[in-house]
């Protein structure tokens, strides 16, 4: 594996998780389209080097953005909706709901405990995270097929 593609990979998954963001009141938190990027990783690098990329580059997100106590979250959320996307790549591309899902999960039960936020900000998330966790998954999906025809061969 070229490590240089891991880093180009992470940086690609930072700027469009931070170019553009919409807040979320209630939480303080954003809605973005970094999760089509994060899908695309685990769709292109694999499991292992998508979780990678793809939970770095929201985690760096987090912190270039402020969200300092979201950076180990994120890394964990994301990472894993990468790996689960890089897991399944080869199966029905409905099996992306599996990393789509992980993500909602990782996010609702970590805002449940954050000092501040608890049940109400929670859920104030969810419905956001959700449509991001979809429109991720279905983004990543297209976007893979399209690298993947107009590239013939992996460069990883």
């Amino acid at each position: 594996m070229k490590y240089y593609l891991l880093i180009i990979f992470a940086a690609v998954v930072a700027a469009s998780t931070i170019l553009i963001r919409v807040p979320i009141p209630a939480s303080g938190g954003y809605f973005n389209f970094g999760d089509i990027a994060v899908v695309f990783c685990g769709l292109y690098l694999g499991k292992t080097r998508g979780a990678i990329a793809g939970g770095l580059g929201s985690a760096i997100a987090d912190l270039l953005g402020g969200f300092f106590i979201f950076a180990p979250i994120t890394f964990v959320a994301k990472g894993l909706e990468a790996f689960l996307a890089g897991l399944f790549k080869s199966k029905n591309p409905t099996f992306l709901i599996f990393g789509a899902l992980a993500m909602v999960i990782v996010y609702f039960l970590a805002e449940l405990f954050i000092p501040g936020m608890g049940l109400p900000a929670a859920l104030a998330d969810l419905y956001a995270n959700i449509i991001q966790a979809v429109s991720g998954a279905v983004g990543g999906r297209v976007l893979f097929l399209i690298v993947e025809r107009a590239l013939p061969r992996k460069i990883t």
